[in-house]
């Protein structure tokens, strides 16, 4: 199915989302938590398939933008909403080629407060890598907050595939 590592990696935690929003209670989703100021599972969610979204989805000749997007949404909200994202985000890793994701792009990154961008040549695999690596660290952010919901938790959820490897080692 998947032509490319990368993919492999982006779907498998894509899937690690989905099952985690699939045990999260549909009244917890949206629900602010204590432990993280407020944030919720839906926030969260959204924020990594937005990147996901962006990596996929934007053209060669434009750049990929993770700053500027748009925020709320069903995706926030509605858990389906969110499933139903993911099943196209992974049909659209299932359609890519090592050359895709070879392609040359421009990534525009936010690096002060005020505003000021900065144009960095990239490549759409190296995109498609940087929302995996970003989504684990958010995922260990959902975690925080399905702890306190009492969300049964996926086994190496929120984990780094370097922490995975180096447990599996000692």
């Amino acid at each position: 199915m998947f032509s490319c590592k990368v993919a492999r990696a982006a779907d498998a935690i894509l899937d690690q989302c989905e099952r985690f929003i699939r045990a999260t209670p549909a009244d917890c989703y949206a629900r602010p938590c204590d432990t993280v100021g407020g944030g919720t599972v839906g926030k969260h969610a959204r924020h990594v398939l937005d990147h996901f979204c962006s990596a996929l989805n934007t053209k060669a000749c434009d750049p990929i933008d993770y700053d500027t997007r748009e925020r709320g949404g069903d995706v926030e909200t509605d858990p389906d909403a969110a499933c139903a994202q993911i099943a196209s985000l992974r049909a659209a890793l299932g359609e890519l080629t090592d050359g895709c994701l070879e392609e040359g792009m421009t990534a525009r990154v936010m690096l002060t407060g005020d505003g000021t961008c900065a144009d960095l040549k990239s490549t759409r695999g190296r995109e498609l890598f940087f929302s995996t690596h970003h989504a684990i660290h958010h995922h260990a952010i959902m975690m925080t907050i399905g702890n306190e919901f009492g969300v049964a938790i996926p086994e190496g959820f929120g984990m780094a595939p370097s922490t995975l490897n180096f447990e599996a080692a000692r």
